[in-house]
């Protein structure tokens, strides 16, 4: 694997109405180079040296261990590359199809209905985040005790399946990782893993509610949604760390 080029580093782009700053990746990114990115912003925002960020990107087809995965639980018919990822949580497959969140926020202020300082209250946040999205695309969704994610009655089966998950890490009170939105992604591969330690449940898709749904719709309905949660007004078009050539 090589590092990025220069070239596709990141570029903030300005927004006039919010310290925070949203990138965008097309294609798939590496996730050792995500999580490079990640570290370093961290440290940038940590030191108020850069603005926090939210990163809407995607990777190839891979497994992550949260500080929760069971060895049992890691399947991987197909040998992806599996990572651990030093967030919280258990199992989690990323792949194409799938919009991967990550949030990047100082959690020493308060952000909209997110108070200073509550990592449970953060973590609300990131789920009705994802709920309203999803509402905005005429997908009813919720939550259940027990169970980590987003789920709702997929349309194909009836039965409750998880249609989004989210794991995160705190670094000094600065954010990273966040939320996966299953869009089109090949809903086979999740068998690879028990997803979440959940084996009693399935896996489903926005896709099965509209078919041919874009990312780009998506990624609108995110933008959109955010400021009901935390506050702030969504940035312009963001464009972010591009595929490296591995």
């Amino acid at each position: 694997m090589h590092s990025p080029a220069s070239s596709a580093l990141p570029q903030p782009f300005p927004s006039s109405c919010s310290p925070l700053l949203w990138e965008r990746s097309d294609g798939v990114v590496s996730y050792p180079d995500a999580l490079s990115h990640m570290e370093e912003r961290v440290a940038a925002i940590r030191c108020q040296a850069a603005p926090e960020l939210v990163w809407l990107t995607a990777h190839a087809p891979l497994y992550t261990a949260g500080t929760s995965a069971r060895p049992e639980d890691l399947f991987n018919p197909h040998g992806y590359p599996t990572y651990r990822a030093g967030r919280g949580g258990q199992w989690t497959y990323h792949g194409p199809g799938q919009r991967v969140g990550y949030v990047m926020l100082d959690l020493t202020k308060p952000h909209g209905e997110v108070p200073a300082r509550d990592v449970r209250a953060f973590v609300k946040g990131l789920e009705n985040w994802i709920i309203r999205t999803l509402a905005r695309l005429e997908v009813k969704t919720f939550l259940r005790e027990g169970r980590v994610g987003v789920w709702c009655h997929d349309p194909r089966t009836g039965q409750e399946a998880k249609i989004a998950a989210l794991g995160v890490r705190l670094s000094r009170w600065v954010s990273w990782h966040g939320i996966a939105l299953n869009i089109s992604p090949d809903l086979q591969d999740f068998s690879g893993i028990v997803p979440c330690g959940l084996r009693d449940y399935g896996v489903t898709s926005l896709e099965r509610f509209h078919p041919g749904i874009s990312m780009a719709e998506t990624d609108a309905a995110l933008q959109a949604s955010w400021p009901e949660i935390f506050g702030y007004a969504p940035a312009p078009e963001p464009t972010g760390l591009q595929p490296s050539k591995d």
